[in-house]
This record gives structure tokens, sequence and C-alpha cells, in this order.
């Protein structure tokens, strides 16, 4: 055995030692660290000082290995490792993020030079456990998203450089499920049902739609070359790749009655749904419109707003209020006109019903504009503002309390449904028969919810959501909704019932 090869052989069995340990970006860690305190300190929602959120997040060391104890004394923070002093700094001035950007960073290299453990999560398992210690003692939603992951996250926000089209395989092949209008894809002619061939010559046979998606996405600005066929012989067309922003809001027909389902706010939302609207009026009769909102985990809230705003001539759309000032806004209603042009109208939730459309939907229900028909929703009422980070991550920041017009908190509440349908089809038609007579057998449940002011404790608010448990979605939702339209008389009486107190 030659000497070289002995000693690697050595090297690899001596244990305790990691050989391929990348070495410790330091001077990054230092520079999100501080760009993070700095961003944080000023928005959540209580007031923590930037010394507090640094030994929050330096206990994430302790998490990773448990023999690594940072300890705060008067003037200066040290990190034990099985009760020794491994290192010490001074203590910066309060509001120093540099310095205790630094100084967390600092401490980071000390356990990284003295941990296996620690080596072995990297520079990003350092990042990470730091921040998910740190949000730990915060809320359920602030949170971090490391490089790669943020990029996936803001291309689902403003949507990813492709074609313009979602792919599905079937019996034919692989097949064009879904054409954004005015895409690339759209342009080119390609159409819902369309079998894809071939990609920049690459036969697809066999391949999983995701592969496919990846091939066609790409840089923005690029082209691909895109065989298909339709109902006549193979196409193919070199197309032009384009940020698109992604679909959030389809339309169908029921008859006279429109259903539009929104299923998140993105960048344009509104703009669909504005969209969505106006085609829905050209030239057919409209007698009710339902929004289906079941599954929508929320998005911008911005957009929300904008959606809302749509479908009301007045009122108030909701409030947010944090420490920060410009996290708290009131955003009014009705702008812009009503949208739906006085329709009746139905709003399905369930319990994926999350965030900004949970505000949508409290908006219209407390103005008394729309119906809610479902199960009682998620109950997310907070805010988070977005911030980029050096390493190419994303910091995701509680900064506000949502409440609804009528003043009740959506966080931990969620929405009460009108017409609930998760107690069963019985009680759904006992409930529609009670509302046709003018009578809602929800009226106490609805007035303790409405009447409902944060902080709650968790009893209460377990109690109030078991009048009408979460659940998802289901066909009654829209039979219910059907129902209400048909018939005016019980609409009217659910809609009267649902308007806030002030």
């Amino acid at each position: 055995m030659s000497r070289a090869l002995f000693l690697a052989v050595l090297l690899w069995v001596i244990p305790g030692v990691s050989h391929a340990a990348e070495a410790f970006a330091q001077p990054m860690t230092a520079s999100v660290f501080g760009t993070a305190l700095a961003f944080i300190t000023p928005r959540t929602l209580e007031p923590e000082g930037m010394p507090q959120l640094t030994v929050w997040g330096l206990r994430g060391l302790t998490t990773v290995d448990p023999t690594l104890v940072p300890e705060v004394r008067e003037k200066e923070m040290r990190l034990l490792q099985s009760g020794k002093p491994i290192f010490s700094a001074p203590l910066p001035d309060g509001d120093d993020a540099t310095g205790w950007g630094n100084l967390a960073a600092n401490m980071a290299a000390a356990a990284y030079a003295a941990s296996d453990p620690i080596r072995q999560g990297g520079t990003q398992g350092i990042v990470r456990s730091f921040f998910d210690e740190l949000f730990n003692h915060l809320d359920p939603y602030s949170r971090y998203v490391p490089p790669g992951a943020a990029d996936t996250e803001r291309d689902r926000r403003s949507g990813q450089a492709g074609l313009g089209l979602a792919l599905a395989r079937t019996r034919a092949g692989m097949v064009v499920s879904t054409v954004v209008p005015s895409s690339p894809a759209d342009d080119a002619g390609l159409r819902p049902g369309d079998r894809i061939l071939s990609v920049d010559g690459r036969p697809i046979r066999g391949e999983a739609a995701a592969a496919i998606e990846a091939l066609i996405a790409g840089p923005e600005g690029t082209t691909v070359r895109l065989v298909w066929r339709g109902r006549g012989r193979p196409q193919q067309a070199e197309i032009e790749r384009a940020l698109v922003p992604p679909q959030t809001v389809t339309a169908e027909r029921l008859d006279d009655v429109v259903l539009i389902h929104i299923t998140g706010f993105s960048v344009d939302t509104d703009d669909q749904f504005a969209a969505a609207l106006e085609a829905a009026f050209a030239g057919h009769k409209v007698r009710g419109i339902i929004i289906d909102l079941r599954g929508n985990r929320g998005g911008l809230l911005r957009q929300a707003v904008s959606v809302t705003d749509q479908v009301m001539t007045d009122g108030l759309v909701t409030t947010t209020a944090g420490r920060n000032p410009q996290s708290s806004h009131v955003w009014p209603g009705g702008t812009n006109g009503d949208g739906a042009q006085g329709r009746p109208m139905i709003v399905l939730v369930d319990g994926r019903t999350a965030s900004a459309a949970e505000i949508m939907a409290a908006a219209l229900a407390d103005n008394g504009r729309a119906v809610i028909v479902g199960s009682a929703t998620l109950g997310k009422g907070l805010v988070q503002t977005i911030s980029p980070l050096p390493d190419g991550g994303e910091l995701f920041v509680t900064w506000s309390r949502v409440l609804a017009p009528g003043g009740w908190p959506l966080q931990g509440l969620g929405i009460m449904p009108q017409v609930c349908t998760s107690l069963g089809n019985d009680s759904v038609n006992a409930q529609l028969a009670d509302l046709l007579k003018g009578q809602q057998s929800l009226a106490p449940a609805l007035a303790r919810h409405n009447a409902a002011r944060a902080p709650l404790p968790v009893a209460q608010v377990v109690e109030l959501r078991n009048a009408c448990p979460a659940a998802e979605g289901r066909d009654s939702d829209l039979d219910a909704a059907g129902y209400l339209l048909d018939h005016p008389s019980a609409y009217q009486t659910a809609l009267s019932k649902l308007v806030a107190a002030p």
C-alpha cells in the first residue's frame, strides 16, 4: 500500500474528524445575521430587543449540539462546551445590528471549530438553526427560507419564466391541461387537450409531467422548441419563454350562475378576477355568482384587498395593526364600483381557506355582500413582511394582526359560515329549510363569533369553532349555494344575519 493511500485510509477511520466539511462562511453569516436583526427588531408584534433576539438565535447551536450552551453575562457573551468556556466577546450596543451579527457569527465560528455535529450541518445548518430557534419564540408564521427554496417562493409569487401551460398524463399521453391566456403557449396556438410529442428534439414518452415542465421552463427570453399534436397533423414552433404570472382565477358557467375559482392571491390575481367578471357579463345573463375559496391558502394581502374591492360599493375590507407604522392600515372597499353588478354572491370556504382568502370572505360577510357556505376556516390572521438576505434566502416576519370589518380577529378564530356543511347533509337540509322560513338556526353561534375580540383564550376559540368544525370542501357546498340562489328569500335571511354590529 502506498504511503498516500495508507494515510487516506488512516484519516478515514479516525473517529470524530470531519474530512469533507466545508469551510465556515463567517463573513457571509455575519452579514446575514446583521441584516436579519436590523429587519426583524422594529417589526415584531411584541417589542423584543436585538440582544434577546440574538440570544434566542444562538440557542440554535444547542439544538444541534447539546454540549454547546451560549451564556450572557453582564457585559459579555460566552459559549460553553461541556461547561467550559470556548468563546467570549463583549456585548455590542443594544441597537448595533452589525455588531450583534458579527458577535453571533464569531460564536458560530467557535462552535464550528469545536463541534462535529455543527460542522456536519455546515454554514447553512448554522443559519437555519439560528432562525428556527429565534422564530420559535415569536409566532407560527415567521420563518427563514434558505437559498434555492427562496427562488421557488419568489417564482410562485411572481410567476416563473416558461410558456404558461400545465401538463397532465392521460391514456393518450402527455397532454396540455391548462393554457394561461395571452401566454407564449397561447400565442403559439397550444390548446388544452393537445398532446406534447417532444421538447427541444427530445421525445417525452414515459416522462413525468413535472420533468417535462422542468424542460420547458428556463431563463426569460430564451426559446424552446415544442412538437405537439392537436386535432390534425403534428405542429411545431420555437417559442420564447416569458415571465408568466400563475393562473389563480378560472371561471365557468353553470347555466346563468358564474362559478369563479380563486386558488391564491399572486401578483395579478386582481386583473384575472376583473377579466373573469367582465367575461361573465359579456352578452350573458348572470343570476348569481359563486366564488370558490376552498383550498385557497392566501397570498398577497394587497391583492386580496384589490379583488374584494371589485365587488363592493362601500364599507371596509379589513384593518391591519402592528408596532411598525408601515404595518398599520385601514383598507376601504367600494373604490371602483361593484363589478358583480349587485348580483347575489355566495363564497365557498373550508378548513384549508386561509390568510388573504379569509380576509376576502370576512369582508364580504361583514359588509352583507355575500353569504358564506362551508366550514370554519384555518384562522390565519397575521400578516408577514418579506426581506431578501445576502445569502439569497428570504425572511418572512409577522408584523401585523388582521381584524375583520366587524372588529373580530381572524387569527385562531377563522370564519364562521352562515350555512355550515361540515355537520352533515341532514344538518344542511335543516338549515336551508329554516332559512326559507326566515329563521337562521346558526344565529346564536354567529352572534358569539362576531362579538369575539382579541386576545381570545384558546378554550373560547375552540368553543366558537366547534359550532361548525373545519373540514375539507364537499359537494354539498355547491349544492347549498345553488339552493340559496334558487330561493332568494333564504338567501336574504342568511345575508341579513351575517351583517356585523358596528
